[in-house]
């Protein structure tokens, strides 16, 4: 059996529908709240027999401050990928971001038996990553600094690798994954779906960012764990891409002009506002020195490891947004 945290998630539901193609049987977890019927809905735009494969998937609820509820979970489980976790870069969800990455983490590795869990995978993020090689890139080595300014996103991600490599020198199989920006179908209040709407606002960033699609993210994922590559990290990113150039695509879909650039000048005073106003107007925290040095900047990372190691080819960035924005398309379309 194999368990998946984070299963109604973009990736998680991806990883599970890999494996559920291989044979495999899955256990996925959710939330009381979540809305499982959308993530089988959105099977329907990575294969033939969306019904099929969502049916045979056993779904648990799970609460990881509730050590019985883990045990549950666990139970019969050799392999494990814990995609779960909050993505936000909003100073107010700073406790959410720690109490759902780094503290669910740690739970999670303290309920594992590691003489009956095989196999355990981190996805961790691009975030975490400090510092350049000497060809001016981040790479598996770019460690994480402590000395600079980090979103709470990008801290709570350093804190729960830290547990991963605790229990990896404590005898857990272990493999991290550093996704880039992931891009997807399903989900569409939050990751892709969001991404999508934003940027079709009109207005966008000087700077660029990784991007990486969800099936590429799957597949090595499952992969790795089945050549039982571990003790290692693996950034996981397509190619790095200019924010206004995926602005621009997504307008063009919608019939809209190209998006209009927001100057570094305005952004350079954006952290003021976000101290002195952020407290009345909350909106305006995110406008933080550590978000608008985020935009601002070009990404520079290489992902030669993982091509390397599998010989893995990625699904361009364009084919990716070209697929995934036609599944919103048509997904806003059946629900107007």
């Amino acid at each position: 059996m194999i368990l998946i945290t984070g299963a109604t998630g973009i990736l998680g539901r991806v990883i599970a529908l890999e494996l559920l193609k291989k044979g495999k049987k899955v256990r996925a977890t959710k939330r009381r709240s979540s809305n499982i019927q959308e993530v089988k809905e959105s099977y329907q735009f990575y294969t033939d027999q969306p019904d099929f494969y969502f049916d045979q998937i056993e779904w648990v609820n799970i609460d990881f401050d509730d050590s019985d509820s883990l045990e549950f979970a666990l139970q019969g489980v050799e392999e494990v990928y814990h995609c779960a976790a909050k993505v936000s870069f909003n100073p107010s969800a700073e406790k959410e971001l720690y109490k759902n990455n780094s503290e669910a983490t740690e739970k999670l590795l303290f309920a594992i038996d590691p003489t009956k869990i095989k196999k355990f995978l981190f996805v961790s993020s691009i975030a975490v990553l400090d510092g350049l090689n000497d060809k001016g890139e981040m790479d598996e080595n770019s460690d994480f600094n402590e000395k600079l300014d980090h979103s709470n996103y990008a801290i709570s991600k350093y804190l729960s690798e830290m547990e991963v490599w605790r229990a990896s020198a404590e005898g857990l199989n272990t493999i991290i994954i550093n996704p880039g920006l992931i891009i997807g179908s399903g989900n569409w209040n939050h990751s892709s779906g969001k991404l999508f709407k934003e940027m079709s606002n009109g207005f966008t960033f000087s700077g660029s960012t990784a991007y990486v699609d969800v099936r590429d993210v799957a597949k090595i994922a499952v992969e790795l764990m089945e050549k039982s590559i571990f003790g290692q990290r693996f950034i996981l990113t397509s190619e790095v891409v200019k924010y206004k150039h995926i602005a621009d695509k997504v307008r063009k879909t919608f019939g809209k002009k190209p998006a209009k650039l927001i100057s570094n000048s305005i952004l350079d005073i954006l952290p003021f506002f976000s101290v002195v106003f952020g407290w009345f107007i909350p909106i305006l925290k995110l406008g933080n020195r550590t978000n608008v040095e985020t935009i601002k900047s070009d990404s520079k990372i290489t992902n030669k490891k993982i091509r390397d190691t599998l010989n893995y080819t990625f699904i361009p960035i364009d084919e990716s947004v070209d697929f995934h924005l036609k599944n919103y398309v048509a997904s806003i379309s059946k629900s107007n």
